[in-house]
């Protein structure tokens, strides 16, 4: 993903609701509990986590119990110290006292919670590019005696496996906003993991790649049970009968053709939202649905040319609450005007934006009938609204509107089934279209043409669109 690309727009939660999402994670809420716990004779060590004698009260503090009960104390500890939720106030006698962060937590609005969260889904990401505590301990080992980790034998790339995760991460963020829902769908890990791994170009994997990818599943499996607890993502595990002796029976039949057995993962609303702002801290730019309400109608056709049709609607819907619906009109025709390349998608656009304002718009579209650009967009809109006295089209109009129409289909879906569909109906009803067509004072005239030639199946009608952007293109030259 290159940080130059415009990402599909996010549709996310009021921050109201997102930061009561964040309180409610465990993660969190382990962090402030040990953050109000901590008084006086809480002490900690050099690197600001709790010293070992206190992990058994913190532990128990946050109700844990078991052989893992005093790492996730420390755990919690760490999260809420780089939260800022307490502060070290004397390094030399490892005291302690509340920090900003917590007061935040209570008295802070929605953003500065999410500020919060934020710092702490950091810590948990840090954790997450982490190798078993077990193979970490070896290499420590083994490294004792020249005061270095050593990562060859522990078989940990640091900074390959932070990026892995983000590559993985970023993936599940353009599925979650390029689709029509306002929560992404769940995910099948492996078609994750193979869209990191598996080169675009290569049609059937090889042993070599499909290895990696099921090594990579492994990893993620791991990974994603951390990151679940910090409310980044909600995750059903990879089945533990995959990974058990393939010599032993199981207990019951199983489903090789489920593939949630294979793991499933779906990025929560709060999720989406801190994966957003780390691209935006990343300097992708990555749009979410209502970063137009406040701009001008020019800025909205051009900004929802490129969105999903389910995320344009509502960024348009979000738009039009904020004005009064008849100068809304007037603004939106207005914006639609032009011959530049993006003109006509941004009429189809504004025809999807009137369609949502109602009758009122109705006086603004009267006044453009005679406008040779707004014209056969006015008389569409009026006839769908059942309007009386409208005026019919002109030949010459309708031609205009309908080169206008297929050009802005070509920059909305390119080659699609719906607009080869639309060429085969246009060639289909009028059996002399490119004796005419080829004659329309439209900008996007010849290329309209040789689009149709490319998508019409009938090799003696797509000879006929060629010749007829041929003749187009010549007459637009001389």
């Amino acid at each position: 993903m290159s940080d130059s690309s415009i990402l599909p727009p996010a549709r996310l939660r009021p921050e109201a609701e997102l930061a009561r999402d964040a309180l409610s994670t465990p993660v969190l809420s382990r962090a402030a509990r040990l953050a109000r716990w901590a008084g006086p004779d809480t002490r900690v060590d050099a690197g600001a986590g709790l010293v070992d004698e206190q992990l058994p009260a913190a532990a128990a503090e946050l109700g844990l119990t078991g052989e893992d009960a005093a790492a996730d104390a420390s755990e919690a500890w760490r999260v809420a110290v780089d939260a800022g939720l307490v502060e070290v106030v004397d390094e030399e006698e490892g005291t302690v006292a509340a920090g900003d962060g917590l007061a935040l937590l209570t008295g802070g609005s929605p953003q500065d919670v999410l500020g919060v969260w934020l710092a702490a889904l950091e810590t948990v990401l840090g954790d997450a590019s982490v190798p078993d505590l077990g193979g970490l301990v070896d290499a420590i080992a083994e490294g004792e005696g020249s005061g270095e980790i050593d990562l060859d034998a522990l078989d940990w790339d640091p900074e390959a496996e932070a990026e892995f995760l983000d590559g993985v991460l970023g993936n599940l963020y353009l599925l979650t906003v390029g689709g029509e829902g306002v929560d992404g769908a769940m995910v099948p890990l492996p078609g994750l993991v193979a869209s990191v791994i598996v080169p675009g170009d290569m049609a059937e994997p090889t042993n070599d790649v499909l290895e990696q990818v099921s090594d990579a599943m492994m990893r993620l499996d791991d990974q994603f049970r951390v990151l679940e607890p910090v409310g980044l993502v909600e995750y059903r595990p990879v089945d533990e009968a995959l990974m058990s002796d393939t010599d032993e029976e199981p207990a019951a039949p199983v489903d090789d053709t489920d593939v949630s057995r294979y793991g499933m993962v779906r990025l929560t609303p709060l999720g989406l939202y801190g994966l957003r702002a780390r691209l935006l801290e990343a300097g992708f730019e990555a749009p979410a649905v209502g970063d137009l309400v406040d701009k001008g109608a020019d800025a909205l056709l051009d900004g929802t040319a490129v969105f999903p049709p389910a995320a344009a609607h509502a960024e348009t819907e979000q738009w039009l609450d904020r004005r009064d619906p008849l100068q809304a009109a007037h603004e939106l025709l207005a914006a639609a005007r032009g011959a530049d390349q993006g003109a006509p998608l941004r009429r189809l656009r504004c025809q999807q934006a009137l369609s949502l304002v109602g009758a009122a718009a109705e006086p603004a579209l009267r006044e453009v009938l005679d406008d040779p650009e707004l014209g056969g967009l006015a008389r569409v809109w009026l006839a769908e609204h059942g309007a009386a006295d409208v005026p019919p089209p002109s030949e010459a109009l309708i031609f205009w509107l309908t080169i206008d129409t297929v050009a802005a289909q070509l920059a909305a879906e390119g080659n699609s089934e719906e607009l080869r569909s639309l060429v085969e109906g246009l060639a289909r009803q009028h059996s002399g279209f490119f004796d005419t067509a080829w004659r329309v004072e439209h900008p996007a005239t010849a290329d309209v043409l040789e689009a149709m030639g490319r998508l019409h199946p009938d090799k003696r009608i797509a000879k006929e669109a060629r010749k007829a952007a041929f003749k187009a293109r010549s007459q637009h030259e001389g």
